[in-house]
């Protein structure tokens, strides 16, 4: 995971803190924004590549869904998360990683069409 503060289309000055998570075609954003009144809130952010046109002319455009989460809600949530995680763990077993393109990029040859 690596710093990243170029997907928030011009904002970048609210945000705090970000991590960013590559999990094939898709991105994860984990940022820690601050409203006009001082308050953090964490926003979530997953961003999907969206290819449309022909192989020779594709064109890109992205799907992002966001998510905050407030400080007053941070243990209900993560309560939430782990026990989800654990009852696909405990369904599934542990799920191997998914492996990553060496330079991060999702390649036009990984996408369906």
């Amino acid at each position: 995971m690596k710093e990243s503060f170029s997907h928030s289309g011009g904002h970048e000055k609210d945000i705090l803190f970000s991590r960013t998570i590559k999990a094939g075609k898709r991105i994860y954003y984990v940022d820690v924004k601050q409203n006009s009144r001082n308050d953090m809130y964490l926003s979530l952010t997953e961003s999907k590549k969206i290819v449309s046109g022909d192989t020779e002319m594709p064109q890109f455009s992205y799907e992002k869904h966001k998510i905050f989460i407030y400080p007053e809600d941070f243990e209900k949530f993560s309560t939430a998360i782990a026990d989800a995680m654990k009852y696909i763990f405990e369904q599934n077993g542990h799920v191997e990683q998914r492996p990553e393109p060496e330079d991060g990029e999702i390649k036009l040859e990984d996408i369906e069409f």
